[in-house]
């Protein structure tokens, strides 16, 4: 259940599986993380669900070309959110929004690359690559998203993640500390199998 707050407020929390917002549903706010990680989705006609984005701290989304939503937003763990109103946008804010709006279409063109050429070994490394970078490049990342989560984003089952992330720790590339944890012992070759 979602703690709703006028804009300019304290960010607006949402529980673990909270909404943010629906398909269909009417837009009119840009959503910053300002703590835990939020999933942007789609339910396909076969009931299967399309991971499209994760969004992590400092990240904006909610950018839509019209007025109603394409996809769902969720939140992944416990998350603040600040919502800005879009007509409330102004001066250097609204200048910054192309630069994100850019960034946002640049993620998604390289998830395309992934999905459309990549086996899942490959997948799943640009993936652990692409989150190191977006948590300042840090070897030891926070992996907030569960291994179904991964293999929704990634088209792969959870199993085949699974088993990827066990090669990858028995050929010494990463390290699992945790469930949600991974350490990137071997930088180059995780590299080198992305590419």
């Amino acid at each position: 259940m979602a703690d709703r707050r006028q804009a300019g407020d304290a960010p607006t929390f949402f529980a673990a599986g909270a909404e943010i917002y629906a398909q269909g549903e009417k837009c009119g706010s840009l959503y910053t993380v300002e703590f835990g990680a939020v999933r942007v989705y789609r339910l396909l006609a076969d009931g299967r669900r399309q991971i499209s984005a994760f969004h992590l701290v400092g990240e904006m989304f909610g950018f839509e070309t019209d007025a109603t939503h394409h996809f769902f937003a969720e939140a992944i763990s416990a998350t603040g959110i600040r919502i800005q109103r879009t007509t409330l946008l102004h001066g250097d804010f609204a200048s910054a929004l192309l630069p994100m709006a850019l960034q946002s279409l640049v993620r998604a063109q390289e998830h395309l690359l992934v999905l459309g050429r990549q086996n899942a070994t490959e997948r799943v490394a640009a993936f652990l690559l692409d989150m190191s970078e977006r948590q300042g490049g840090l070897r030891r990342i926070d992996l907030q998203m569960a291994r179904a989560d991964i293999g929704d984003y990634l088209g792969l089952s959870i199993e085949t993640v699974s088993r990827v992330f066990s090669r990858l720790r028995q050929k010494g590339i990463i390290r699992l500390p945790n469930l949600r944890g991974v350490e990137i012992v071997r930088p180059q070759a995780l590299e080198d199998l992305a590419a």
